[in-house]
């Protein structure tokens, strides 16, 4: 019946249309076997014409003709707004136009280079290829006629966003820097924390069409050669046609995909990525985006925040196992109550079970029917407030929840306590400092709730051997997902439930660390070294 209603192409114009396809397919490949590997020419204007067809109908490529010393033609070329224009002017057009008075024998590439440009990072290229890409990345191409090589000048600029405090990872006590989304500035402040020659940044450029710069960065020594090198095989074997976010490259290089589990963390703080550095982790940074992906990850950092190590070790312990408790509040809570209300009612105290029993008499659905109407509704709201302006998605996820929690009570659509644990569950799953993780937990909330509606108790029991097991095979980059505890490991005890003070950590974890292991010299507190000399 839909068949009827579809509309029919013309049988002439579908073939003329799969000529002009075949056509322009065509035309495609003659430029690409005419332009692969082109080398710069001698002639300017054949290079200018070269480098027009690549750039056909693109209104902000900018070319420059210049004449040097009234004799010599040059050519600059630039995409418009990507560059620094001050820098064009005050390097290049000034020297190149104004303050070149002395004529020398001949103008070349090499002359200008060493006497003229006064920029700190440029190159000779010899091929057009890999000029365009220099100039797509930023960059400015000068050509002067007479000569088969090209000086590629960085110039990167435009209007980036300045560095300020990460909105999604605030904290107390910690630094307030937070990547932006160009990359140098982000390797530059990961440099600032770590003034260290290990610290290698290899370089990567991925997307066919996006032609992103990714970085791969590591404590040479320090982390693990057998994770690199896994790490470089799989950004090598990446062919996509473009790379938007760090989101791109976490779902293609993780070793189990359909895991709701992440395979990576990823963070807006460049202290978060030094320490995980420190560790012997690596991270990838992404031109375009504020997120830093590290690895390989464990599920026990997913639990620990920033400010653990900034507050005395006391103060990190308890928060710590504050956020273990009410992790799992917001995984259990709801299943546990639909189990206890529906099966077990006799593990509750006489008053409470009349007292849940008196509320639930004018409803009409059973409690897994509630708890889903709740949760949904509860998720709706949560998203909501995150997409609405900031001004009023606080207003609208809290007043909302007061609201339809109210009115569904007084409707006797829901029970009050159904709301009042449906709070809660909210509540805890906000004290998760990853958000990923915590999307893992809310997603396996709902599966479980299920469980225990079908089997009570036991449900939740099945449930939850399942999602130890699936934890044990997890591997992130052939690290075990719950390393410290399967398999155990006893040095990693002070950072795992605890955070041992800092001179009681005299090693890193040796799940990511099998060389220079040691990081604290000091045998125990300095006062005790100092009262004991």
């Amino acid at each position: 019946m839909l068949r009827f209603f579809r509309k029919r192409r013309n049988p002439k114009q579908l073939g003329r249309d799969l000529r002009e396809t075949n056509q322009s397919q065509v035309n495609v490949d003659e430029y690409a076997a005419n332009v692969k590997d082109a080398p710069v020419s001698s002639d300017l204007d054949e290079n200018e014409q070269r480098v027009k067809e690549v750039f056909d109908h693109c209104s902000d490529i900018v070319f420059r003709r210049l004449v040097i010393n009234d004799e010599t033609e040059a050519l600059i070329i630039f995409v418009d707004g990507i560059v620094n224009s001050d820098h064009i002017n005050d390097n290049i057009l000034i020297p190149l136009l104004l303050e070149y008075t002395t004529i020398p024998d001949h103008v070349s590439p090499e002359a200008l280079q060493e006497k003229r440009v006064s920029l700190t990072q440029l190159t000779r290229m010899t091929r057009i290829p890999k000029i365009v890409d220099g100039v797509l990345a930023g960059n400015v191409a000068l050509f002067v006629t007479g000569y088969e090589e090209c000086l590629m000048l960085n110039v990167i600029g435009g209007t980036r966003r300045s560095v300020a405090e990460p909105s999604g990872e605030t904290v107390i006590r910690g630094p307030r820097e937070g990547f932006v989304e160009n990359l140098r500035t982000n390797t530059a402040l990961l440099r600032f924390r770590l003034k260290s020659t290990r610290l290698k940044t290899k370089p990567f450029i991925i997307g066919e069409e996006t032609r992103t710069n990714v970085v791969l960065a590591y404590l040479e020594g320090i982390a693990d050669p057998g994770v690199i090198e896994e790490a470089e095989k799989r950004l090598k074997a990446i062919k996509i046609d473009g790379v938007l976010e760090t989101g791109y490259l976490e779902e293609l290089m993780e070793e189990q995909p359909f895991s709701p589990f992440p395979q990576f963390q990823y963070t807006e703080r460049p202290d978060t990525v030094a320490g995980q550095l420190l560790e012997g982790k690596f991270a990838i940074f992404v031109d375009g985006t504020p997120f830093v992906l590290t690895a390989p990850v464990t599920v026990w950092q997913m639990i620990q925040a920033t400010e653990d190590y900034y507050e005395r070790f006391l103060i990190g312990t308890t928060l710590r196992w504050l956020r273990f408790i009410f992790a799992a509040i917001a995984l259990l809570t709801p299943a546990m109550y639909i189990a206890i209300s529906t099966y077990h009612q006799d593990m509750l105290p006489t008053t409470l079970v009349l007292s849940l029993a008196a509320s639930r008499e004018s409803i009409p659905f059973p409690a897994i029917v509630e708890a889903m109407i709740m949760e949904i509704v509860f998720e709706a709201l949560r998203e909501a407030g995150i997409r609405l302006p900031r001004t009023i998605g606080q207003a609208v996820s809290i007043l909302g929840a007061l609201v339809i929690g109210q009115a569904a009570v007084q409707a006797g659509i829901v029970s009050a306590p159904m709301v009042i644990i449906v709070s809660i569950t909210g509540i805890a799953s906000f004290t998760i400092p990853k958000y990923n993780f915590a999307i893992a937990i809310r997603v396996l909330r709902f599966p479980l709730m299920f469980l225990a509606a079908a089997l009570g108790l036991f449900g939740i029991v099945i449930g939850m051997v399942w999602i130890v097991l699936h934890l044990c095979h997890l591997r992130s980059f052939g690290v075990p997902y719950l390393s410290g505890i399967s398999p155990y490991q006893k040095n990693m005890m002070k950072d795992l439930f605890v955070r041992a003070p800092w001179w009681n950590m005299k090693y890193r974890p040796i799940t990511f660390n099998k060389q220079n292991r040691r990081r604290v010299e000091l045998q125990a507190h300095p006062t005790q070294n100092q009262q004991e000399e």
